[in-house]
């Protein structure tokens, strides 16, 4: 098994440096790294990153510090070591699927980027996972090894590098089993999932007619569940009937006439019944109110 020697600088570290180490540990299974600025020793090492003034992907070379930078996206985010190393190894790490690895760019590794070069435009301002990195640094009062506090910055990130390819396949799935159901709904305005699907972000891209979508739970009984005007709204494009609202077992089923009518919340925004037939009624139900 061959050994890859990875450089990057001592001392304090940030999340591009953090993810980066992270992400090749994915890749290689025998891997040494070496924290240090001596060129000497930079000089040797198979794969050097966010240190050594240079970016050279086929060298192995990913440094951003260097005069003009590194590049950018084609939105202006500077690529930052963690950028860098994506854009070589990113698909390879989501197994191929360029789509992931697509939404990998966006949602993590672009944010990193731009927080380490200071693009702070359209960043969400909050704690955010480059300030929860920084964190494991020794703080002034610590007497603490900054390496060995880096390689828990790294066990921690990758673990949510593992979470974040994970959670991003299963969006890319996600969208081509939401798009056939609504293909495939009897009524646009009721969408059916055979199984739980994350399904907001397809349904409002892609149908202005759906009102509602249904789907077992996990542990068996049925949801109905409104669609919002738009992603990451409150507001429905129609609610639950507001008699039911807050509503649960005896007093929703009388009200709704539906006798394994579980609850309802007091939102409005979705109620389940034990049955598949039983939500169905309830859409029934919500359409004609």
């Amino acid at each position: 098994m061959t050994t890859k020697t990875i450089a990057t600088h001592n001392g304090n570290f940030h999340a591009d440096d953090v993810f980066s180490v992270a992400a090749l540990k994915n890749i290689f299974p025998a891997v040494e790294l070496i924290r240090t600025r001596d060129l000497n020793v930079i000089a040797k090492a198979d794969i050097v990153l966010d240190v050594g003034g240079v970016y050279d992907p086929e060298k192995g070379r990913f440094d951003h510090h260097q005069k003009g930078g590194a590049g950018a996206r084609e939105n202006g985010i500077p690529f930052s070591s963690f950028g860098l190393i994506w854009q070589k190894y990113g698909l390879e790490l989501c197994a191929g699927d360029q789509d992931v690895a697509d939404s990998i760019d966006k949602n993590l590794v672009s944010t990193i980027d731009a927080i380490d070069c200071g693009h702070v435009e359209g960043v969400a301002t909050g704690i955010s996972l480059s300030q929860t990195i920084s964190m494991f640094n020794p703080t002034w009062q610590e007497d603490s090894d900054y390496d060995v506090c880096f390689n828990e910055a790294v066990a921690f990130a990758s673990r949510v590098l593992t979470r974040f390819i994970a959670s991003a396949s299963g969006g890319v799935s996600a969208k081509t089993i939401v798009a056939e159901a609504i293909a495939d709904a009897k009524d646009p305005r009721v969408i059916v999932l055979k199984k739980y699907t994350p399904w907001k972000t397809t349904v409002n891209k892609t149908s202005q007619e759906a009102l509602y979508v249904v789907y077992p739970s996990s542990d068996g009984p049925w949801r109905i569940q409104t669609v919002p005007v738009e992603l990451g709204s409150f507001e429905d494009r129609k609610s639950l009937p507001k008699p039911w609202a807050g509503l649960s077992d005896v007093a929703l089923q009388e009200i709704t006439g539906i006798k394994d009518a579980m609850f309802c919340h007091n939102g409005l925004f979705i109620a389940g019944a034990q049955s598949f037939e039983s939500v169905m009624k309830m859409a029934a139900i919500a359409l004609s109110e």
